[in-house]
Formats: C-alpha cells, sequence, structure tokens
C-alpha cells in the first residue's frame, strides 16, 4: 500500500463535523485487506481502478466516481483488482452523524460534480501537506463545502447532529441496499425479506418515507446510471440493459421512455 496521511488539528466547535485527517491511498503489493475500525466516520472517495468494499455483513463492487461513507467504529475494508488498482482519498471525519444503512456503511455514485469535489479534497490534501498559517480553517472549510454537496446529491444527513431518522431503520435499509445493488435482479419480494416485513407493508412504508415505491427507486436508480451508460459508452442498448438488470431491452426502453420521454437511443443521439 502506499500512503500519505496528514492528521488536521481539532480546531471546531463542538457539535460540528471536524477533519481529523486527509489520507490517499494505492494499491500495491503490502495491501492488508483485513477489518478494522476507526474512531470517526470515513469518506471513501474512489479515484481510480476498481475493488470491492466490504464490511462484516456486505459487500459491493467499487470504481471511479463511488463514494463510500462508514460510521465511526464500523468494521470494514477495502480489496482491489490486481489488474485494475484501487485509488481512493480519504477524509476522517469526527462528530460526524450519518444516515446510513443498518451495517453503518452506505455508497454514493456521482454522476455530476465529481470535478468540483475532487478540486477541493487536492486543494484539502496540498494545505494540510503543507501546513501554512492557517491551513486547519482552510481544511475546515473545504469540508463544510464536501459535506454541502454531498447532501445536495445524496438527498441525506450528514452534519454534526446524529441522524434523527427521517425514514424508519427498516426502510432505509432497504433504500441503501438498492443503492448498493441496482444493478442485480431485485424483487420487491426479495427486498421485503431483506427488511423482514410484509411486501404490501414495504411497499406502503417506503412510498410514505420517500414519496415512490421500492420497484420505481430501483428503476430510477437503473435510467439514472443507463444516462451516463448512453452518454459515455459505445455500449449497445441491449449491454446496457443486460448490465443494468432489466428483464430485458423493451422494458428497459419503456422504463426509459416513461422516465425521459424519450427512447434511449434518441438519448444517445441528442447527448453525443
Amino acid at each position: 500500500m502506499s500512503r500519505r496521511q496528514y492528521p488536521v488539528p481539532v480546531s471546531s466547535p463542538e457539535n460540528t463535523p471536524r477533519l481529523s485527517y486527509v489520507s490517499r491511498d494505492q494499491y500495491s503489493g503490502d495491501w492488508n485487506s483485513s477489518l478494522h475500525t476507526h474512531g470517526c466516520a470515513e469518506l471513501f472517495f474512489i479515484t481510480g481502478g476498481h475493488g470491492r468494499f466490504c464490511t462484516q455483513q456486505e459487500d459491493f463492487p467499487v470504481a471511479i466516481h463511488d463514494i463510500v461513507i462508514v460510521n465511526a467504529n464500523v468494521p470494514h475494508t477495502e480489496a482491489s483488482q490486481l489488474d485494475s488498482p484501487l485509488e481512493y482519498t480519504v477524509l476522517g471525519v469526527e462528530g460526524l452523524g450519518t444516515m446510513t444503512g443498518a451495517d453503518g456503511c452506505a455508497m454514493i455514485h456521482l454522476r455530476t460534480g465529481w470535478d468540483e469535489l475532487m478540486g477541493c479534497l487536492r486543494l484539502m490534501f496540498q494545505e494540510a501537506e503543507e501546513a501554512l498559517p492557517g491551513y486547519e480553517q482552510v481544511c475546515r472549510s473545504l469540508l463544510e463545502v464536501v459535506l454541502v454537496r454531498l447532501n445536495r446529491q445524496w438527498n441525506a444527513a450528514l452534519s454534526g447532529e446524529p441522524s434523527g431518522a427521517r425514514a424508519s431503520r427498516d426502510c432505509d435499509l432497504v433504500r441503501r441496499y438498492i443503492d448498493n445493488h441496482f444493478k442485480e435482479n431485485l424483487s420487491l419480494d426479495q427486498l421485503a425479506q431483506l427488511a423482514h416485513l410484509n411486501k404490501y407493508y414495504l411497499s406502503h412504508a417506503f412510498r410514505r418515507e420517500f414519496g415512490v415505491s421500492p420497484i420505481n427507486y430501483l428503476i430510477s436508480c437503473r435510467i439514472e446510471e443507463s444516462r451516463f451508460l448512453l452518454r459515455e459508452t459505445d455500449h449497445t442498448l441491449s449491454l446496457i440493459a443486460q448490465i443494468l438488470g432489466f428483464s430485458s431491452l423493451s422494458y428497459f426502453s419503456q422504463c426509459f421512455r416513461r422516465v425521459e420521454g424519450v427512447s434511449p437511443l434518441e438519448y444517445r443521439r441528442q447527448h453525443r
């Protein structure tokens, strides 16, 4: 593992998130993939390569544009693909209340605003590395910017206050599971089994909490990712439908047209 880490002295008022450290990691032969914990929350920004993020309850793939948020004292580890070395920047943040899943971990996949976040992280790392007078204040301000921008993207609660359950624990667990597994073949029965709920109750409770049914939320995650794939790759429509877990190309096209108002092919033409 190739790591550079710089501590940042705590100088923030109480009850506000405080940057404890910022580090950069890149896979190498001595990488240790054992489960471990930290006394503060960690925000992982995947900046290169491919790998997997693991907790005691879950294991999911990560790649560039993914952000993994881990609560304090939650066992976790990272594993890299040998042919695509994983790289990431980590912010250790004390006093951070997060709305993660029941296992204390969640992932966000950003499609917009990534470059701006990377600019904040680069400047934060430079300030911590040089440690010039006032660098703690600069790092604290940059952390506030990062958290605000993540709140916009994730519609979550990243703050110094304990997360006051906007959604029930069961619905939040299902939502986070969909966020991390939307490319897989999921059904309402599977999601209800995950939350140990009756599927009709889950559908009603999830809609009450988030304004959409679990299946429509799953479809919206897939459609959002499909827009990225249509713009940025040359994958065929059939391959995109397969990657995103749609049962058929026709079902993908039907869902896409219902959400976007145009066919996937027309969307690609408009944005290429």
